[in-house]
């Protein structure tokens, strides 16, 4: 596996790999502001295994694991879909690709009312055989699932990854002339990577057994909301809010109290209210910074602008 992973950094060093589904709340844009937090054991490859248990876009994973010298990681998130699609890129790449040609052909040759149209169809379909999935056994309708996972990413508004409470994904068709649906090439690079990862549907909390001093975690929950009006909590149709967000820093000093270097980042509740120092007490004994960040998930262009986001750490940097 080491001599496949060092193959894989050298022969990806031009144009590394990026995450394949567009995430609201993904790191791609923060990947150069992180780089000074992460553990000076990470790049002395004294760290061994990454494990992510909020995977996400996997922003985070992709850097990391191209960049460092680690032999393993352990991805986990609590959206079955998003585990399953990570799951088919890593054994069933190809046939993925296949699925997503036909998608995209079938998608760009017809006119915009057609393809409202499809776009509804291949969403109702989604929705309507989630019933039929066997999310613990790997099978051909599997590969249908994913393709059609990344087709609505990027053929939707704003490529949110939204489900309602009963697990529908419920996200509009966006606007756009010729939206990449495959990227073949990034879904090949992708693939080879996660060939040293372990990839779960499991609660955050399930890692605690898990990981060693070994390890680097980090922790990429669903954002607390700014404010009342907003929320990015709903990529799955569990909730995440404050006891969720309290028991994660439960998990983190306990891992703490075993040696393990830690990272997390959320967004900063200060953008909205100065006198909200719900994650300065939470996190009180650790280090605190606060990172600039352009949040582009907001339907209104003009309210893209700059804010903080946190980043954690249980070491110095």
């Amino acid at each position: 596996m080491t001599n496949q992973k060092n193959n894989i950094k050298k022969s990806e060093k031009e144009i590394p790999a990026k995450p394949f589904l567009k995430w609201a709340g993904g790191k791609g844009q923060l990947l150069e502001a992180f780089q000074k937090f992460y553990p000076k054991e990470l790049s002395e490859g004294k760290i061994e295994t990454f494990c992510e248990p909020f995977v996400g876009g996997g922003a985070v994973f992709f850097n990391i694991v191209q960049k460092h010298p680690v032999k393993s990681a352990l991805l986990c998130d609590n959206n079955e879909d998003l585990i399953l699609t990570y799951l088919v890129i890593q054994k069933e790449v190809q046939t993925l690709i296949e699925q997503l040609n036909v998608l995209q052909n079938q998608y760009l040759n017809l006119n915009e009312e057609k393809r409202t149209e499809y776009y509804y169809k291949v969403r109702d379909q989604f929705n309507t055989k989630k019933k039929k999935i066997n999310y613990n056994r790997f099978s051909a309708k599997w590969m249908e699932r994913a393709a059609q996972i990344i087709f609505l990413n990027r053929t939707c508004f704003n490529g949110l990854f939204r489900f309602n409470s009963k697990g529908g994904f419920n996200v509009p068709q966006g606007k756009y002339k010729n939206p990449k649906i495959l990227d073949a090439e990034n879904l090949v690079k992708v693939s080879q990577l996660l060939s040293v990862a372990e990839i779960q549907k499991a609660d955050f909390r399930e890692i605690k057994n898990r990981v060693n001093e070994n390890t680097f975690v980090y922790y990429d929950p669903p954002y607390r909301p700014l404010n009342q009006t907003s929320s990015f909590t709903a990529y799955s149709k569990n909730s995440f809010g404050d006891p969720e967000q309290i028991a994660l820093a439960t998990l983190f000093s306990e891992l703490n109290q075993k040696g393990i270097k830690q990272m997390l980042s959320n967004s900063d509740p200060k953008n909205h209210n100065a006198d909200d120092h719900f994650f300065d007490e939470l996190y009180k004994e650790f280090q605190i910074f606060r990172v600039p960040a352009r949040r582009a998930i907001n339907s209104a262009a003009h309210k893209r602008h700059a804010i903080n986001e946190i980043v954690v750490t249980n070491y110095h940097v």
